[in-house]
């Protein structure tokens, strides 16, 4: 066991064979050598040693713990099941295994039988959470239950009767049996009920969180509509903390509704079960005065309530009664809460709400009676004002913040903008002097005006200037050099250097984000979505691996999560780790890295090492199935990852983001159908007798053809959908979600090249049926469709001419859509390929058959049908054209090694010497990256080159 722990798993082999010869029936040896096995890749011998331990019905625990760490590690959990229930029955009095047995069945997700489970342990043992661990297992069924009406009337109703039980016999004794019964009251929708329990003796129990009980009784509160409990709890506990923000929003919300709704406190009796309630503004003008008072009073300043009083404002104005309320100027309350918390990062995200408060005239006015405030001295007469200290430095940001989110800095002139960029970099470099003392994790005092100047750089290369792109870069990394954990910092240069075609920096950029669990799927799209497109193969591959990891690896430990709930009575998380597991099981992210790994896989492989039905086969992919969730998919994607401060009519909307997500969807489609049509290539492969129709169905190889005929039909009509949609020509903001690769593969001639190839498979499948004898008219339209599929390769060859980095009055530009173009060109050339080597598969046969008529009859005159002719001449030509791709790639290869990009006289003498060295590490990163792009296309093609010229019948 010490060499499995320490990973040396051949000795461990060699040591439990050496026990084994002593000892034939050690049942725990026996199981090791097995591990040994599994880890050091033979499966197949190490599940059959399991075999023979588990059939034997082991007891003792060491064999059954060694035989549950197996397998697992074989991802075999429904084994464990069958062995603790053969355990249970031999030694049915332990505890022991009865709870393993239990946790066994948690793992697979069977509720009904951890149901049973667990009364069983509670009958052998009675212990109050084994029964809850039965109670729970209800909910479970009923949360799974696909019918809602069986979960209401049969699962939940029976957890109720059963919790109902131990409360009359009076037998709850922890925290974790009080949130149970809560939860089956709330998911009957007994909330009247639930209240009670809560108000009552039982919740006394509700102790781990601060302020569990009075959350409770506020979601029901709320779910009954009793506003005036509402009002009065919330006013209550924002007597005991006004800096609470959502019982502010709770408390708004219940005034006004009861205003809405007429209500009257009784003239007698209490106003609510809760005490005091609030039913008219001014009352509730007067209680967000008296917590400004109280709070002027206190030793720290707390923000909620100046804040509060903004978000009446907000609400009186939308009702449209502020005036009469003497609540003060929006304005006036803005600056004076920006004279008090202005030295604070919060400063920024708290006004960011309410700046609509204010009229778009004032905005400047606005802006400068901030900055009059803020202590800034200049050395000289025309010097930049700067700050002395931290706090004076976290004012002037806030501020330029807040400009910026006005629209203040999108108003200005190109001239202007560029002034602003020196001034703000000028800050930057200023600022660096207040974090000297910083640690290489800690981010400087003034990153956020470097990361402003680069926005503001961004949207001048939007308007069309060309420099600014290399500039932001140029920023960045010199940001980077000082402050080399900000996120922000990366997730701009990834964004950009993609924007750009370079992905060679993005790779070692993402990783160094370190990017944790969830992040793999919330900004993985960041790298996925460029990994494949851009030529680095070698990338993509471990881009995706990276990410698939994450998602198969959620499977295992969410089970784990799980077990240990149920271990520690925090019942209330098990439905939230399962939709959990959902969501991640349904994420749009997962199913496009399997599709497009997947896809990646094949170009690399099929072909070269291994034949394409090969590749397939380990990949266990059939045309047939579809394993893409399409009803459920979940768009986890994190849009707004990247910092923006620009105002609501130029950021990411809610619109984007449906639009994004049908985007993202449409292309998933066409990609999936793609790879289902190519997987479905080999399975045509075979010999058929000709005319003989009873034959063909019987192999079953007729329904193939109508599954890809079917396959076709859905990938017309999912291009379709794409190209329509494309139609509406949205432009996302420039930080928001990446467009697909759609746009492209339409306008590039991808799409139609491949869908062709598609058809001429069944054309080749029906020449196979129908044989050659009468077949001229199948013959000629395979002849038109290889000569119009070369014609069309050769325009997309066309598409991807010209220089990737070309030089225009000292500037650089690139064009990134000639390197995406020629890794779809490598795409639809192996297609053609794959499609290729179908055809020879089918016409060889035919072939070695006419020679053979040939030889037996003596004579010369058996006419070769056209259909081989029209195949040479096609294979030839292909030939042609990737010999003309890969010579295209080599002279790109030889410009990229030539171009001396640091001679580029940097005109711009705004910059600065430390800007030079980093605008030349930038441009070298990119140049780098397309030698690199260029080389691995090259490499790839040259394979291909090498396929073409064996497909000669």
């Amino acid at each position: 066991a010490d060499y499995l722990d320490n990973g040396n798993n051949k000795m461990a082999i060699q040591q439990a064979d050496k026990l084994l010869k002593k000892h034939k029936d050690l049942h725990c040896a026996k199981v090791l050598k097995a591990i040994g096995l599994q880890r050091t890749g033979k499966q197949d011998e190490a599940y059959a040693l399991a075999q023979e331990v588990a059939a034997l019905e082991p007891t003792d625990d060491n064999s059954l713990q060694a035989l549950t760490i197996l397998y697992r590690e074989m991802h075999r959990p429904e084994l464990v099941t069958k062995l603790y229930e053969a355990a249970v029955k031999k030694v049915p009095n332990s505890e022991e295994y009865h709870s393993h047995l239990f946790m066994a069945y948690a793992r697979v997700g069977e509720y009904k039988k951890m149901q049973q489970a667990g009364m069983a342990l509670y009958k052998i043992v009675p212990k109050n959470p084994y029964y809850f661990w039965s109670v729970m297992s209800l909910i479970m069924q009923s949360i799974s239950a696909q019918d809602e009406n069986l979960s209401k009337t049969m699962f939940l109703p029976l957890a109720e009767r059963m919790v109902e039980k131990m409360v009359k016999e009076d037998k709850i004794e922890a925290e974790a049996e009080v949130e149970l019964y809560y939860m089956i009251l709330e998911r009957l929708e007994k909330y009247k009920e639930a209240l009670d329990v809560v108000r009552g003796k039982l919740g006394e129990k509700l102790t781990s969180e601060l302020q569990s009980r009075e959350n409770k009784c506020m979601a029901m509160y709320k779910k009954l509509h009793r506003w005036p409990e509402c009002n009065a709890l919330a006013r209550r506990l924002l007597l005991k903390n006004s800096d609470d923000w959502q019982f502010y929003i709770t408390y708004f919300d219940s005034v006004f509704q009861l205003i809405d709704e007429s209500w009257t406190p009784p003239a007698e009796e209490e106003h609510s079960l809760e005490g005091e309630v609030h039913c008219s503004i001014e009352q509730a003008v007067s209680f967000i005065e008296e917590r400004i008072t109280e709070e002027s009073k206190s030793s720290r300043p707390l923000r909620g309530p100046y804040l509060a009083k903004l978000e009446l404002i907000r609400r009186l104005r939308h009702r449209g009664c502020n005036d009469e309320y003497k609540l003060g100027d929006p304005e006036e309350l803005m600056f004076q809460y920006f004279k008090k918390f202005g030295d604070k990062p919060c400063c920024f995200t708290d006004l960011k709400v309410f700046v609509d408060l204010l009229p778009p005239s004032q905005y400047t006015k606005f802006i400068r009676q901030l900055l009059d405030v803020i202590p800034l001295a200049a050395a000289a007469e025309n010097e930049v004002a700067l700050p002395g200290d931290i706090k004076a430095l976290q004012q002037h940001l806030c501020v330029v913040q807040l400009s910026r989110l006005l629209g203040i800095y999108h108003a200005m002139e190109k001239k202007q903008k560029l002034a602003v960029v020196r001034e703000l970099m000028l800050r930057y470099r200023h600022g660096l002097e207040f974090g000297k003392s910083c640690l290489k994790t800690e981010l400087q005092f003034s990153d956020y005006y470097c990361l402003l100047a680069v926005h503001l750089l961004l949207d001048l290369w939007l308007e069309g200037e060309e420099a600014a792109v290399w500039q932001c870069l140029t920023l960045l990394e010199e940001g980077l050099s000082h402050s080399p954990s900000n996120a922000q910092f990366k997730l701009l240069l990834i964004r950009i250097y993609c924007r750009l075609g370079a992905f060679e920096p993005v790779s070692e950029l993402y990783s160094s984000l370190d990017a944790k669990h969830i992040q793999h799927d919330t900004i993985g799209y960041l790298l996925t979505r460029y990994a494949g497109s851009l030529g680095h193969y070698a990338a993509a591959s471990q881009s995706c691996n990276f990410a698939l990891r994450f998602f198969h690896s959620n499977q295992k430990d969410t089970s784990e999560y799980i077990i240990q709930a149920y271990k520690y009575g925090a019942f209330e998380k098990i439905p939230e780790f399962i939709a959990f597991r959902n969501r991640l099981n349904s994420s749009l992210h997962f199913a496009q890295v399997r599709t497009e790994r997947m896809l990646l896989d094949l170009l690399l492989e099929a072909n070269i090492s291994t034949s394409l039905e090969e590749s397939i086969k380990s990949m266990s992919l059939s045309p047939e199935e579809d394993d893409i969730p399409w009803k459920d998919l979940r768009d986890n994607r994190d849009l707004t990852v990247l910092f923006s401060w620009d105002p609501k009519d130029r950021d990411i909307s809610e619109e984007h983001r449906k639009l994004s997500l049908e985007e993202e969807t449409l292309w998933l489609r066409i990609r999936s159908l793609t790879l289902r049509l190519v997987s479905g290539l080999p399975t045509l492969g075979h010999t058929i007798q000709p005319k003989n129709s009873e034959k063909t169905a019987e192999n079953g190889v007729s329904s193939k053809i109508d599954t890809i005929r079917a396959l076709l039909q859905q990938l017309e009509a999912a291009v379709d959908s794409g190209k329509k949609f494309l139609e509406q020509k949205i432009q996302y903001p420039v930080l928001g979600p990446p467009p697909t690769r759609m746009a492209g593969f339409f306008s590039n001639g991808s799409c139609q090249c491949q869908t062709s190839l598609f058809y001429l498979v069944s054309d080749i499948y029906e020449l196979d049926t129908n044989g050659l004898e009468d077949s001229a008219e199948i013959q000629e339209r395979i002849g038109n469709s290889f000569k119009s599929l070369v014609e069309r390769l050769t325009d997309l060859f066309n598409k991807c001419k010209g220089d990737l980095i070309e030089v225009r009055d000292g500037t650089l530009k690139t064009h990134p859509n000639l390197l995406e173009n020629l890794v779809f060109f490598v795409e639809t050339i192996s297609i053609a390929l794959w499609v290729s080597s179908y055809c020879d598969s089918v016409l060889r046969p035919f072939k070695s058959n006419l020679q053979k008529k040939k030889k037996k009859k003596k004579e010369s005159s058996v006419a070769m049908p056209p259909v081989f002719t029209h195949f040479l001449d096609y294979v030839t030509e292909l030939q042609t054209l990737t010999s003309n791709v890969i010579d295209h790639i080599k002279g790109l290869e030889i410009i990229l090694t030539a171009l001396k990009l640091e001679e580029l006289s940097l005109k711009d003498t705004l910059l600065l010497q430390e800007e030079k060295k980093f605008t030349k590490t930038v441009q070298g990163k990119v140049q780098s990256s397309y030698h690199h792009s260029v080389q691995e296309i090259g490499e790839l093609l040259k394979k291909r080159l090498d396929t073409i010229k064996k497909l000669k019948i």
